[in-house]
């Protein structure tokens, strides 16, 4: 603490990112990051931008990959924003979208990124209570608000929302913003992109952090009406023009354009998903469905926090939250098999 410090920095409440632990032989499950590595393509691509070019700027509009998710995803480029991981595109949309006169809406168990946001933009919120099952209810959000902004599937719950649903909440808040977060989209639910055509205050937010196992790269992305993404980008270009270097663009084209590898590996965590599901309910755990590459799961002997650092001890890593609503529970990424029959080993150990 400094006595240079604004009265901003001061107030501030920072997220706090899943742990990055050096522990030998680690089973690394509390990030959500992708048990298989990225497209042969894309590293590349990347390796390929490892040149005598990197003295250049790289296109501060990223034209190239907006060109191609725009073809990707069936709308124009005017229509995409990129930026460095979908939390910097969130940050900018927080910005440019969703301090209004009326409180901001989003649910009492999500991404705890969304409250830090408020407290950095000066955006007032409320926050819906998820059900008794941990879901998310559109009719909840009958009320006034001034924006919303639902993650879909849900963090750290992993519950889905239907494309059905998410037009329903559209269609009752024509007059304000409302941010679908995707990060999760691809392991199982479905995505918003096509009601952007007929809704100018969708904003839709993807990553390619977690689905395209380019977490180490940061790239995200949003699509929208073409005003909206004028909107992210006013503020982009006030805070900084360049947010992908050239490895990141090429790196995340390659991606997008390598379709058999993604469809593969988004059908290898969704198997897996399966798998670690029964394994966890065969050892007394109740699992949420998930429509994500994570479990939130509890277990009625024994606690979160318990739990959390008993496995720990035995070098495998999972993420806990401490909230009167989610202490029970821990979030537990999807792996590789081998990283779940770690996992599912100690924690029958554990429970003898």
């Amino acid at each position: 603490m400094s006595r240079f410090w604004s009265d901003l920095t001061h107030q501030l409440k920072p997220y706090v990112p899943g742990e990055q632990p050096k522990i030998a032989d680690l089973v690394k499950l509390n990030t959500n990051e992708s048990p298989t590595g990225p497209s042969p393509k894309a590293m590349a691509a990347i390796a390929g931008e490892a040149a005598d070019t990197l003295r250049l700027y790289p296109d501060p509009e990223a034209r190239a990959l907006r060109e191609t998710l725009a073809r990707y995803h069936g709308v124009t480029p005017d229509q995409v924003f990129v930026g460095n991981g979908s939390d910097e595109v969130l940050a900018h949309a927080f910005a440019a979208l969703l301090k209004r006169d009326a409180p901001l809406l989003f649910p009492d168990i999500t991404y705890s990124f969304y409250p830090v946001y408020c407290g950095l933009f000066g955006i007032a919120y409320e926050t819906v209570p998820l059900d008794d099952a941990m879901a998310v209810r559109v009719e909840d959000y009958r009320r006034p608000a001034g924006a919303i902004i639902l993650p879909n599937p849900n963090a750290p719950t992993g519950g889905a929302l239907s494309r059905a649903q998410i037009k329903q909440l559209l269609d009752e808040h024509p007059d304000v913003p409302v941010v679908i977060d995707e990060a999760y989209v691809d392991f199982g639910a479905e995505t918003a992109i096509p009601l952007v055509a007929e809704h100018p205050n969708l904003l839709v937010v993807q990553t390619m952090s977690k689905s395209r196992a380019l977490a180490g790269l940061r790239v995200g992305y949003a699509i929208g009406d073409a005003a909206l993404i004028e909107g992210l980008v006013r503020v982009k270009d006030s805070f900084n023009s360049y947010p992908l270097g050239r490895p990141a663009q090429a790196g995340a084209i390659a991606s997008v354009e390598d379709e058999a590898f993604f469809q593969a590996s988004c059908a290898a965590v969704i198997e897996e998903r399966g798998r670690l599901t029964a394994g966890l309910e065969a050892l007394g755990f109740a699992v949420l469905p998930s429509s994500a590459n994570f479990v939130f799961a509890r277990h009625a002997g024994r606690g979160g926090a318990d739990l959390a650092a008993a496995l720990r001890e035995r070098a495998v890593i999972v993420r806990h939250f401490g909230a009167a609503r989610t202490a029970d529970y821990l979030r537990i990424t999807v792996g590789t098999p081998a990283q779940t029959g770690r996992l599912l080993a100690a924690l029958g150990e554990i429970l003898g």
